[in-house]
């Protein structure tokens, strides 16, 4: 009993991780109202290039800084379209993602059908020797330790620090920010490329760890996700662990359904994770007050700079 428990809470740790990474990243640029939907896109721009470093230097650490860089890229793409040349931003992310299918498929055109290694494991000194805990939270690889991290380090920059205080003043009223002296563009460059190094690492997750090899198109969605799960979580970072969480689970539902036995279509349990995003977010949306008063004023809307 507590193998199986450990194997089906490693599995759902495994699942949600990368959508922690695309999710908390999205969190941030939302925060400073920037509508980037362009998360699918990063993602898959950051598995394969992880992956194709990985593979061709033999090195993990270049693979996760490359996945980084591929998203910061793509991220900086989109930043001078929105912000610069004043672009629609919900046209531009959605380019930006169809960009980012057509582009990866042909780059990992080569990589089809390798495997990787993986991450090595960080074991805890005595601590992942303890029964069921042990394996549970002191014996996962260095991106899993991150997201946590990353996690805790998000909540206390937007909630503690004045450089939060500076990006979520700029998301709620970007003319208030700029009447003040505040650089409104350079700060919401430095939060996009911020949310677009955090979508590379969750692609990078998912073709190093995940799978872990490269299979076109292998987010599967999970960019999207990531984007319900900012607004699930109110623009919290801790609601968005949870429901990081909670999403993982039902994604893996299907795998320990069918080792169960139970005779359900297999189509059907993998649109599970998709068909609950749309009723969380349904059910959230009734709540509009809510939403309101947590959600950045300015998101979406370009700034136009007087002087």
């Amino acid at each position: 009993m507590n193998e199986t428990l450990i194997l089906t809470v490693l599995t759902i740790i495994t699942a949600a991780t990368p959508l922690v990474y695309a999710a908390i990243g999205e969190l941030v640029v939302e925060r400073s109202g920037v509508l980037n939907l362009g998360v699918e896109g990063m993602m898959l721009s950051g598995a394969v290039c992880s992956f194709a470093t990985a593979h061709y230097t033999g090195s993990a650490s270049l693979g996760i800084l490359a996945g980084m860089l591929a998203g910061m890229l793509m991220a900086l793409l989109f930043a001078f379209l929105t912000l610069t040349l004043q672009s629609s931003q919900v046209a531009t992310g959605l380019a930006l993602t169809l960009f980012g299918i057509g582009l990866t498929a042909l780059i990992g055109q080569p990589l089809v059908g390798i495997a990787f290694g993986g991450l090595p494991s960080l074991d805890v000194p005595y601590l992942s020797q303890l029964p069921v805990v042990g394996p549970l939270l002191f014996s996962h690889d260095i991106l899993v330790y991150g997201s946590f991290a990353l996690v805790a380090a998000v909540a206390w920059f937007l909630n503690r620090s004045r450089a939060g205080l500076i990006l979520r003043s700029i998301g709620d009223s970007h003319d208030a920010a700029h009447a003040l002296g505040l650089r409104v563009i350079r700060v919401r460059y430095l939060a996009t490329l911020f949310g677009g190094a955090c979508a590379g690492i969750g692609g990078t997750y998912l073709s190093m760890v995940y799978t872990p090899m490269w299979v076109e198109n292998m987010s599967a969605g999970r960019g999207w996700i990531a984007l319900a799960l900012v607004v699930f979580s109110i623009w919290q970072p801790g609601r968005l662990l949870l429901g990081a969480y909670l999403f993982g689970g039902i994604s893996i539902l299907q795998l320990h359904a069918q080792a169960l036995g139970i005779n359900v279509p297999a189509q059907l349990m993998s649109m599970l994770p998709y068909v609950t995003t749309i009723l969380v977010l349904v059910l959230i949306s009734r709540d509009r007050g809510r939403i309101q008063r947590n959600a950045p004023a300015s998101i979406g809307q370009s700034f136009h700079p007087t002087t």
